[in-house]
């Protein structure tokens, strides 16, 4: 399930994952909020904060985060991940970065205020 973390500035969409993400989650909590980020602002800063495991994701979810990311593939602008996965944060840290046009940084769990800071920042 996805479900909103409304307590961040406007121009951050966040996102708090916890159990099954199914395709049906992405097309109705992600993607009108990025579409309505990437309307108002042009640019796209995304917090994730992962507390399910990557493997709860379907095989659905997997393919329409896909379509959403190359959909607004030169508005990411930032992205915070943060989980206590330690595969998910290298991957974020060492991988995602090279894979999107912004900057991609992992957390742990523990960290979250930190990722706030990070991803705020100009």
């Amino acid at each position: 399930m996805l479900q909103f973390i409304n307590d961040l500035p406007d121009d951050i969409v966040g996102i708090h994952a916890v159990g099954e993400v199914t395709k049906e989650d992405i097309d109705t909590a992600l993607i009108p909020r990025l579409d309505d980020l990437v309307k108002r602002q042009g640019e796209i800063n995304y917090l994730l904060v992962l507390e399910t495991n990557a493997q709860n994701f379907t095989a659905g979810a997997w393919f329409e985060d896909v379509k959403v990311g190359l959909k607004h593939f030169t508005k990411w602008k930032k992205v915070a991940v943060v989980t206590d996965q330690k595969s998910v944060e290298w991957f974020t840290n060492n991988v995602f970065k090279l894979l999107i046009p912004g900057k991609a940084q992992g957390f742990p769990l523990d960290k979250l205020e930190d990722a706030v800071r990070w991803i705020s920042e100009e």
